[in-house]
């Protein structure tokens, strides 16, 4: 009898103890676009750098160089990037971008493709290099490299002819991307002028994209056009709300036609006017995302998506305006 239990007891314990039936494999849901690449999540997760403008600039005290400057004016007499280095360390930032090159085209490290940078100057005998000791210091103090370079040049002859400058400009690129070690940031600056011959340089993007994906494809970019981070939209040090979220509710969706403007820019820009789709509902402050053809051509090309941040709507007229703050994002078209 005893054993009869004790079985029966084995029976119901282990019967107490199996395991369910796997359910039916379910597929998960599509994400919302847009979603973030490998090295957005992996910059966003940086959270803290630094951005040292630091230049011939510096030494004319303006804000943009006409590009004519003596590079004997730049002469650093106490220069330390290992300073810098450990003061951002200790502040708990995790990388440093440097203005390799501002808008008068002079480079901060030996360029074989111009003699406006530092290998023209007095400084330690031409035989400087602010890129490359910004490179070791941050390699020193566990930080990360950044490099800005302004596509526009107001020293070198060939800007404004176009094809010729684009590959002067892909060239330098080739250089700071390829002898410095890893970059995680590479910014290119919007602005953009006239050259010498009096026309505006039409720069190439995509080639320019393609050098930084082809030898640093971890890094992110930052430009006008994209592809991976943009401006916040005011250089007041305040960022606006993120327009990260995307929400595409059923329920709001639709297509609306809208009359787009921007305060202040709208010269620059131009005017968007034609059919918008709307993935949040028009509302006071509203975030929407609006897939739009531009009515006036870009510098960069044409656009098809801006997002950006309602700053109020006018829902009164036949055709609703819908006008934004500065913290906007075109996307180019794919």
């Amino acid at each position: 009898m005893k054993t009869a239990l004790i079985a029966a007891g084995i029976a119901l314990s282990c019967g107490a103890c199996a395991q369910p039936e796997p359910r039916a494999a379910t597929n998960a849901p599509a994400p919302l676009a847009p979603v973030p690449s490998a090295r957005q999540l992996a910059w966003q997760e940086l959270e803290f750098c630094a951005f040292t403008h630091f230049n011939m600039d510096t030494f004319t005290d303006r804000e943009w160089g006409q590009g004519d400057e003596d590079p004997d004016l730049f002469d650093p007499t106490e220069l330390d990037c290992r300073q810098w280095a450990r003061v951002a360390k200790e502040a708990g930032m995790k990388g440093i971008v440097l203005t390799a090159k501002h808008h008068d085209g002079f480079s901060l490290w030996p360029s074989k493709l111009t003699t406006h940078s530092v290998a023209s100057s007095k400084w330690k005998g031409g035989k400087g290099d602010v890129v490359r000791e910004l490179s070791d210091a941050c390699q020193e103090y566990g930080l990360k490299l950044g490099l800005y370079l302004s596509p526009w040049d107001r020293n070198n002859p060939a800007y404004g002819t176009s094809g010729d400058y684009n590959a002067y400009f892909a060239g330098q690129l080739r250089e700071v991307l390829s002898n410095y070690g890893e970059v995680f940031e590479v910014w290119f600056d919007g602005a953009c002028g006239e050259g010498p011959n009096g026309k505006k340089q039409v720069y190439d993007w995509q080639r320019f994209i393609g050098v930084v994906r082809e030898l640093q494809p971890n890094a992110v970019m930052f430009s006008d056009v994209g592809p991976d981070i943009r401006w916040v939209g005011n250089e007041d040090g305040i960022a606006g709300d993120g327009l990260f979220g995307a929400i595409v509710p059923a329920s709001v969706a639709g297509t609306v036609h809208a009359r787009v403007e921007w305060q202040g820019i709208s010269g620059k820009y131009g005017l968007f006017e034609r059919t918008a789709q709307l993935t949040f509902p028009v509302l006071e402050r509203a975030c929407v995302t609006l897939e739009c053809t531009p009515h006036a051509r870009h510098a960069s090309g044409d656009h098809t998506v801006l997002v950006g941040r309602v700053e109020r709507t006018r829902v009164g007229d036949a055709v609703p305006a819908i006008y934004f703050r500065r913290d906007f994002h075109l996307l180019p078209v794919a």
